[in-house]
Protein backbone atom coordinates (compact mmCIF):
# COMPACT_ATOMS: atom_id res chain seq x y z
CA UNK A 1 0.00 0.00 0.00
CA UNK A 2 1.21 3.49 -0.62
CA UNK A 3 -1.22 5.68 1.00
CA UNK A 4 -0.06 9.00 2.34
CA UNK A 5 0.88 9.37 5.74
CA UNK A 6 -0.69 11.77 8.71
CA UNK A 7 2.11 14.68 7.62
CA UNK A 8 2.09 14.42 4.09
CA UNK A 9 -1.55 14.79 4.26
CA UNK A 10 -1.43 17.60 6.64
CA UNK A 11 0.91 19.10 4.08
CA UNK A 12 -1.09 18.89 1.32
CA UNK A 13 -4.57 20.11 3.59
CA UNK A 14 -2.40 23.06 4.89
CA UNK A 15 -0.16 24.12 1.65
CA UNK A 16 -2.14 22.97 -1.12
CA UNK A 17 0.53 20.39 -2.22
CA UNK A 18 2.78 17.81 -1.56
CA UNK A 19 5.80 15.94 -3.25
CA UNK A 20 5.31 11.93 -3.35
CA UNK A 21 9.07 10.78 -3.02
CA UNK A 22 9.28 7.44 -4.84
CA UNK A 23 5.58 6.80 -5.35
CA UNK A 24 6.43 4.73 -9.29
CA UNK A 25 9.13 2.31 -9.74
CA UNK A 26 10.93 3.49 -12.77
CA UNK A 27 11.41 -0.19 -14.19
CA UNK A 28 8.42 -1.85 -13.09
CA UNK A 29 5.83 0.86 -13.85
CA UNK A 30 7.68 3.73 -16.07
CA UNK A 31 9.58 1.83 -18.25
CA UNK A 32 6.71 -0.13 -19.94
CA UNK A 33 5.22 3.68 -20.62
CA UNK A 34 8.71 4.81 -22.00
CA UNK A 35 8.89 1.84 -24.47
CA UNK A 36 5.41 2.03 -25.69
CA UNK A 37 6.12 5.81 -26.51
CA UNK A 38 9.54 4.53 -28.34
CA UNK A 39 7.11 2.69 -30.60
CA UNK A 40 5.01 6.31 -30.95
CA UNK A 41 7.88 7.77 -31.95
CA UNK A 42 9.58 5.25 -34.45
CA UNK A 43 6.32 5.60 -36.47
CA UNK A 44 5.80 9.31 -36.34
CA UNK A 45 9.33 9.44 -37.54
CA UNK A 46 8.79 6.98 -40.09
CA UNK A 47 5.48 9.40 -41.34
CA UNK A 48 7.51 12.71 -41.61
CA UNK A 49 10.58 10.90 -43.25
CA UNK A 50 7.96 9.70 -45.76
CA UNK A 51 6.13 13.02 -46.52
CA UNK A 52 9.80 14.82 -46.84
CA UNK A 53 9.11 17.20 -44.04
CA UNK A 54 12.16 15.38 -41.50
CA UNK A 55 15.54 14.89 -43.24
CA UNK A 56 16.04 11.67 -41.33
CA UNK A 57 14.15 9.14 -38.99
CA UNK A 58 17.33 9.85 -36.48
CA UNK A 59 16.49 5.83 -35.69
CA UNK A 60 20.34 5.89 -33.64
CA UNK A 61 19.54 8.84 -31.40
CA UNK A 62 18.09 8.52 -28.18
CA UNK A 63 14.58 9.45 -27.46
CA UNK A 64 14.96 12.76 -26.49
CA UNK A 65 17.57 13.88 -29.22
CA UNK A 66 15.50 12.44 -31.78
CA UNK A 67 12.38 14.11 -30.90
CA UNK A 68 13.92 17.35 -31.02
CA UNK A 69 15.00 16.91 -34.34
CA UNK A 70 11.81 15.52 -35.62
CA UNK A 71 10.55 19.04 -34.34
CA UNK A 72 13.35 21.09 -35.62
CA UNK A 73 12.72 19.85 -39.16
CA UNK A 74 8.97 19.76 -39.21
CA UNK A 75 8.82 23.21 -37.53
CA UNK A 76 5.85 21.69 -35.29
CA UNK A 77 5.60 21.00 -31.92
CA UNK A 78 5.05 17.34 -32.15
CA UNK A 79 3.16 16.83 -28.56
CA UNK A 80 -0.06 15.85 -29.58
CA UNK A 81 1.48 13.02 -31.03
CA UNK A 82 1.75 11.17 -27.84
CA UNK A 83 -1.28 12.79 -25.63
CA UNK A 84 -3.66 10.65 -24.12
CA UNK A 85 -6.06 13.16 -24.25
CA UNK A 86 -8.24 15.26 -27.10
CA UNK A 87 -7.18 19.45 -27.44
CA UNK A 88 -9.29 21.89 -26.22
CA UNK A 89 -10.88 23.02 -29.97
CA UNK A 90 -10.05 22.22 -33.32
CA UNK A 91 -10.60 18.40 -33.39
CA UNK A 92 -10.71 16.83 -36.30
CA UNK A 93 -11.30 13.19 -37.42
CA UNK A 94 -7.47 12.42 -37.76
CA UNK A 95 -6.25 14.61 -34.62
CA UNK A 96 -2.89 12.63 -33.23
CA UNK A 97 -3.44 11.16 -29.73
CA UNK A 98 -1.83 7.89 -28.07
CA UNK A 99 -4.11 5.78 -25.58
CA UNK A 100 -1.77 2.83 -25.73
CA UNK A 101 -1.90 0.20 -22.94
CA UNK A 102 1.11 1.19 -20.91
CA UNK A 103 -0.61 4.57 -20.66
CA UNK A 104 -3.99 3.33 -19.45
CA UNK A 105 -2.12 1.01 -16.95
CA UNK A 106 0.01 4.27 -15.66
CA UNK A 107 -3.77 5.80 -14.67
CA UNK A 108 -4.53 2.47 -13.09
CA UNK A 109 -0.85 2.28 -11.26
CA UNK A 110 -2.36 0.86 -7.81
CA UNK A 111 -0.25 2.82 -5.43
CA UNK A 112 -0.79 6.18 -7.46
CA UNK A 113 -4.51 4.92 -6.20
CA UNK A 114 -3.71 4.20 -2.59
CA UNK A 115 -2.15 7.69 -2.61
CA UNK A 116 -5.04 9.13 -4.57
CA UNK A 117 -7.25 7.90 -2.30
CA UNK A 118 -5.55 9.01 0.94
CA UNK A 119 -6.90 12.60 0.09
CA UNK A 120 -10.16 12.49 -2.14
CA UNK A 121 -11.41 8.89 -0.94
CA UNK A 122 -11.95 5.06 -2.23
CA UNK A 123 -14.21 5.80 -4.94
CA UNK A 124 -12.07 7.05 -7.78
CA UNK A 125 -12.91 8.42 -10.97
CA UNK A 126 -10.20 9.30 -13.77
CA UNK A 127 -10.67 12.55 -14.93
CA UNK A 128 -10.18 13.09 -18.14
CA UNK A 129 -8.18 16.51 -18.09
CA UNK A 130 -5.03 14.70 -18.61
CA UNK A 131 -1.92 15.14 -20.39
CA UNK A 132 1.39 14.21 -21.28
CA UNK A 133 4.37 16.81 -21.62
CA UNK A 134 6.96 16.96 -23.93
CA UNK A 135 9.29 20.43 -23.33
CA UNK A 136 11.90 20.99 -25.56
CA UNK A 137 15.02 22.92 -24.48
CA UNK A 138 14.27 26.67 -24.91
CA UNK A 139 17.46 27.21 -26.99
CA UNK A 140 16.39 24.27 -29.75
CA UNK A 141 12.43 24.70 -29.56
CA UNK A 142 9.85 25.50 -32.48
CA UNK A 143 9.40 28.95 -32.67
CA UNK A 144 7.21 31.04 -34.92
CA UNK A 145 7.35 33.61 -37.45
CA UNK A 146 8.15 36.77 -34.70
CA UNK A 147 10.86 34.07 -32.71
CA UNK A 148 8.50 33.28 -29.89
CA UNK A 149 8.58 29.49 -28.70
CA UNK A 150 5.87 27.53 -29.62
CA UNK A 151 4.77 25.43 -25.77
CA UNK A 152 7.08 27.01 -23.97
CA UNK A 153 6.94 27.80 -20.68
CA UNK A 154 3.13 26.81 -18.70
CA UNK A 155 2.02 30.19 -17.49
CA UNK A 156 0.36 30.63 -13.77
CA UNK A 157 -2.93 28.77 -13.44
CA UNK A 158 -4.80 27.05 -11.33
CA UNK A 159 -6.75 23.60 -12.50
CA UNK A 160 -9.49 24.41 -11.42
CA UNK A 161 -9.59 27.58 -13.69
CA UNK A 162 -8.78 25.35 -16.56
CA UNK A 163 -12.22 23.28 -16.25
CA UNK A 164 -15.76 24.38 -16.68
CA UNK A 165 -17.67 25.94 -13.16
CA UNK A 166 -19.58 22.76 -13.20
CA UNK A 167 -16.56 21.29 -11.56
CA UNK A 168 -16.22 24.33 -8.82
CA UNK A 169 -17.23 22.28 -6.18
CA UNK A 170 -15.87 18.97 -7.26
CA UNK A 171 -12.43 17.48 -5.63
CA UNK A 172 -10.36 17.23 -8.49
CA UNK A 173 -6.89 15.90 -7.45
CA UNK A 174 -4.27 16.88 -9.82
CA UNK A 175 -0.37 14.24 -9.78
CA UNK A 176 1.78 15.71 -11.55
CA UNK A 177 5.52 13.08 -12.49
CA UNK A 178 8.30 13.02 -14.77
CA UNK A 179 9.46 10.49 -16.93
CA UNK A 180 12.69 11.03 -15.57
CA UNK A 181 14.35 13.51 -13.67
CA UNK A 182 12.96 17.29 -13.38
CA UNK A 183 16.20 19.53 -12.13
CA UNK A 184 15.19 22.86 -11.82
CA UNK A 185 16.92 23.35 -15.20
CA UNK A 186 14.79 21.24 -17.05
CA UNK A 187 11.99 23.46 -16.56
CA UNK A 188 10.05 21.88 -13.47
CA UNK A 189 6.66 23.28 -12.10
CA UNK A 190 6.79 26.30 -8.98
CA UNK A 191 3.88 26.02 -7.09
CA UNK A 192 2.33 28.84 -4.45
CA UNK A 193 1.61 27.26 -0.98
CA UNK A 194 -1.18 28.41 0.32
CA UNK A 195 -2.57 30.25 -2.67
CA UNK A 196 -5.61 28.04 -2.26
CA UNK A 197 -6.80 29.71 0.55
CA UNK A 198 -7.77 32.87 -1.55
CA UNK A 199 -10.03 30.56 -4.22
CA UNK A 200 -10.12 31.09 -7.71
CA UNK A 201 -8.71 33.44 -9.49
CA UNK A 202 -9.22 35.69 -12.86
CA UNK A 203 -7.82 34.12 -16.05
CA UNK A 204 -6.68 35.24 -19.18
CA UNK A 205 -6.84 33.40 -22.48
CA UNK A 206 -3.30 33.61 -24.10
CA UNK A 207 -2.20 32.35 -27.20
CA UNK A 208 -0.18 29.27 -25.58
CA UNK A 209 -3.13 28.78 -22.83
CA UNK A 210 -5.05 30.04 -19.56
CA UNK A 211 -2.60 32.59 -17.51
CA UNK A 212 -3.67 34.10 -14.32
CA UNK A 213 -2.57 38.17 -14.26
CA UNK A 214 0.66 39.09 -12.29
CA UNK A 215 -1.53 41.75 -10.21
CA UNK A 216 -2.94 38.83 -8.79
CA UNK A 217 -0.19 36.21 -8.19
CA UNK A 218 1.73 36.67 -4.91
CA UNK A 219 4.95 35.89 -7.33
CA UNK A 220 7.53 35.91 -3.80
CA UNK A 221 6.13 33.29 -3.23
CA UNK A 222 6.74 31.03 -5.83
CA UNK A 223 8.42 27.84 -4.78
CA UNK A 224 10.27 25.36 -7.48
CA UNK A 225 9.37 21.12 -7.11
CA UNK A 226 11.82 19.45 -8.33
CA UNK A 227 11.51 15.64 -8.78
CA UNK A 228 13.85 12.52 -9.12
CA UNK A 229 11.83 9.68 -11.51
CA UNK A 230 9.73 8.16 -9.60
CA UNK A 231 8.29 10.92 -7.50
CA UNK A 232 4.81 12.76 -7.73
CA UNK A 233 3.62 16.02 -6.87
CA UNK A 234 -0.05 16.34 -5.67
CA UNK A 235 -1.58 19.61 -5.92
CA UNK A 236 -4.82 20.86 -4.92
CA UNK A 237 -7.27 21.93 -7.32
CA UNK A 238 -7.10 25.52 -6.35
CA UNK A 239 -3.03 25.86 -5.99
CA UNK A 240 -1.53 28.34 -8.71
CA UNK A 241 1.65 26.64 -10.46
CA UNK A 242 3.21 27.24 -13.55
CA UNK A 243 6.36 25.67 -15.26
CA UNK A 244 10.04 26.90 -15.45
CA UNK A 245 11.79 27.08 -18.41
CA UNK A 246 13.48 24.47 -19.80
CA UNK A 247 17.52 25.23 -19.71
CA UNK A 248 18.73 21.63 -20.04
CA UNK A 249 19.94 19.96 -23.09
CA UNK A 250 16.82 17.10 -22.92
CA UNK A 251 13.02 17.02 -23.17
CA UNK A 252 11.28 17.47 -20.19
CA UNK A 253 8.81 14.68 -20.16
CA UNK A 254 6.23 14.31 -17.79
CA UNK A 255 2.93 12.97 -16.78
CA UNK A 256 -0.18 15.53 -15.78
CA UNK A 257 -3.28 13.27 -14.28
CA UNK A 258 -6.33 14.22 -12.21
CA UNK A 259 -8.78 12.23 -9.97
CA UNK A 260 -11.99 13.46 -8.87
CA UNK A 261 -14.78 10.91 -6.39
CA UNK A 262 -16.89 8.74 -8.40
CA UNK A 263 -19.82 11.18 -9.53
CA UNK A 264 -18.69 14.46 -9.02
CA UNK A 265 -18.39 16.44 -12.59
CA UNK A 266 -14.90 16.20 -14.54
CA UNK A 267 -15.22 19.86 -15.81
CA UNK A 268 -14.62 18.62 -19.49
CA UNK A 269 -17.95 16.30 -19.66
CA UNK A 270 -17.52 16.08 -23.78
CA UNK A 271 -14.36 13.82 -22.67
CA UNK A 272 -14.55 10.24 -21.40
CA UNK A 273 -12.87 9.32 -18.15
CA UNK A 274 -13.80 6.01 -16.06
CA UNK A 275 -13.73 4.76 -12.75
CA UNK A 276 -10.81 3.83 -11.83
CA UNK A 277 -11.42 2.19 -8.30
CA UNK A 278 -14.36 1.40 -5.90
CA UNK A 279 -14.43 -0.47 -3.20
CA UNK A 280 -18.08 -0.36 -2.53
CA UNK A 281 -18.80 -1.19 -6.37
CA UNK A 282 -15.89 -2.76 -7.78
CA UNK A 283 -17.73 -4.44 -10.55
CA UNK A 284 -17.88 -0.59 -12.04
CA UNK A 285 -14.56 -0.18 -12.54
CA UNK A 286 -12.84 -0.34 -16.28
CA UNK A 287 -9.78 -2.63 -16.45
CA UNK A 288 -10.10 -2.73 -20.34
CA UNK A 289 -7.38 -1.16 -21.92
CA UNK A 290 -8.66 -1.43 -25.75
CA UNK A 291 -12.42 -0.58 -24.92
CA UNK A 292 -10.60 3.08 -22.96
CA UNK A 293 -9.14 3.47 -26.03
CA UNK A 294 -12.30 3.16 -28.04
CA UNK A 295 -13.81 5.32 -25.87
CA UNK A 296 -11.48 8.29 -26.86
CA UNK A 297 -11.53 7.53 -30.44
CA UNK A 298 -15.51 7.28 -30.13
CA UNK A 299 -15.12 10.77 -28.87
CA UNK A 300 -12.78 12.00 -31.65
CA UNK A 301 -15.40 11.31 -33.99
CA UNK A 302 -18.45 12.30 -32.22
CA UNK A 303 -16.63 15.85 -31.97
CA UNK A 304 -15.26 16.03 -35.39
CA UNK A 305 -18.65 15.58 -36.50
CA UNK A 306 -20.39 18.61 -34.59
CA UNK A 307 -19.98 22.34 -33.80
CA UNK A 308 -17.28 22.16 -30.60
CA UNK A 309 -18.02 24.80 -28.24
CA UNK A 310 -15.73 27.73 -28.27
CA UNK A 311 -13.81 28.83 -25.81
CA UNK A 312 -13.81 25.39 -23.32
CA UNK A 313 -13.67 27.45 -20.34
CA UNK A 314 -15.46 30.41 -18.66
CA UNK A 315 -12.74 33.18 -19.51
CA UNK A 316 -12.96 36.34 -21.92
CA UNK A 317 -9.68 38.16 -23.46
CA UNK A 318 -11.53 41.12 -23.44
CA UNK A 319 -12.39 40.83 -19.59
CA UNK A 320 -10.75 43.94 -17.37
CA UNK A 321 -8.60 42.43 -15.64
CA UNK A 322 -6.77 41.03 -18.57
CA UNK A 323 -6.25 44.74 -20.15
Amino acid sequence: MARLTPEQIAHFQSEGYVVVKGLFNAARDLEPVRLEYEGVLDRLATELEAKGTAASRYADLPFSERLIRLCQDSKRVLQQHFDFALPNQNIKADTPMWVGPAVFNLLHNPGLLDAVESLIGPEIYSNPVQHIRLKLPEDRAVRDVNGKILDGVTAWHQDNGVVLPEADETNMLTIWFPLWDAPVESGCLQVMPRSKERGLRDHCPLPGGLSIPQKLLELGHATPVPLQQGDALFMHRLTCHASLPNRSKNVRWSFDLRYNPIGQATGRGAFPGFVARSRAHPETELHDAKKWADMWHETRRTLAQMEQPKPWNRWDAKAEVCA
